[in-house]
């Protein structure tokens, strides 16, 4: 019988060259956790920088410059300042303003009357907004109804109560926001047209965000159906919706040059005012816009910019901050005394 070391039909001297089988685990040792294989040494030196390697790159990343926050390992990527903005182009504005509102009376977009709607001067507006859209600035535009129906004018008849009449007012701005949105997306302006109550069908309803969004986007933002609410004029609507978009003006176009110090139709001497502000208008009673508009404007330091629709030109020339027209806000000498009340505020600090 065979020992029982021995195995059948292997020769005695081949099992010298068999590698030897690890010995059985004790109890103790196979309940410990077992020790991770070493690596194989080629392997090792491969993946192991060496002191060598290390010195130059070291060296290397000290001629260009760069540093790293992990000891002396050289950076993964490379520099990343080459791409970044420079922070005095980004803060610098090429206009004076670059969000703005731009309020359209109804009556201005009748043009010479013989039609409700003049499109000579829809199409003016359109192409003036555009030469400033392609330069940056944010346009949201307010729109009147005064051309089809001014609800002021019609309460009272037939029963029509005011409430009543407003809103029918309301629509006929809806109708001019149509109107202006066709003709600014017929040359390739993207316009939204958003309604202070819900018309789904024909328009977006008002949303705050979604209509800084569309400006973000470069897109024509037009505010109509005014507040939505009876008793308010679409100047007050103008005024809360630039305070809602954080508009840095509002910008009125109407069929006058501007201000006058009386009426120019009953005063032929009548001049026009180049800076008026806040207080007196309200004092003076000067018929610009009604005095809720001006009080919420000046409330949120919303300067005011009033001028002639009818010039060409005018409307880019306001967006783009030249001078047009008559400036309502904050004047010279208000600036002045306010500084020296700073003043002397701070010497008694």
């Amino acid at each position: 019988m065979a020992a029982a070391g021995a195995v059948v039909g292997v020769a005695p001297s081949s099992l010298l060259r068999l590698p030897s089988s690890p010995a059985p685990s004790s109890p103790a040792s196979s309940s410990a956790r077992p020790q991770r294989r070493a690596p194989h040494p080629l392997l090792s030196l491969a993946a192991t920088p060496s002191r060598a390697s290390f010195a130059a790159a070291n060296a290397a990343a000290s001629d260009n410059g760069s540093s790293s926050s992990y000891g002396n390992q050289t950076p993964l990527m490379p520099p990343f300042s080459g791409l970044m903005l420079d922070e005095g182009s980004r803060s610098k504005k090429p206009y004076k303003w670059q969000r703005v509102l731009l309020k359209v009376s109804g009556e201005a977009l009748a043009g010479d009357h013989t039609e409700n709607i003049d499109p000579k001067v829809t199409m003016a507006i359109a192409r003036e907004v555009a030469s400033v859209t392609k330069l940056g600035v944010e346009v949201a535009i307010v729109v009147g109804g005064g051309n089809i129906f001014r609800g002021a004018s019609w309460a009272g008849c037939s029963g029509l109560d005011r409430s009543s009449a407003d809103y029918i007012g309301m629509m006929a701005t809806v109708m001019n926001a149509i109107f202006l949105q066709a003709t600014m997306e017929s040359i390739g302006i993207p316009t939204r047209v958003q309604t202070a109550f819900r018309i789904s069908e024909v328009a977006e309803p008002y949303i705050r965000r979604r209509a800084i969004r569309h400006l973000e986007k470069g897109r024509v933002v037009i505010f109509a159906a005014g507040t939505g609410n009876p008793f308010f004029t679409t100047d007050t609507a103008a005024a809360l919706r630039c305070a809602e978009i954080n508009a840095e003006v509002v910008l009125k176009a109407t069929n006058v040059d501007g201000v006058y110090d009386a009426d120019p139709k009953r005063e032929p001497n009548a001049r026009i005012l180049e800076t008026v502000s806040y207080n007196e208008v309200i004092s003076r009673d000067l018929s610009v816009m009604d005095m809720t508009a001006v009080t919420l404007c000046q409330e949120n330091n919303i300067p005011v910019v009033v001028f002639n629709l009818q010039n060409t030109g005018n409307i880019a020339k306001a967006i783009v901050g030249e001078k047009v027209g008559t400036f309502i806000g904050c004047t010279r000498n208000q600036d002045q005394s306010a500084e020296g009340a700073l003043a002397q505020e701070k010497s008694l600090v």
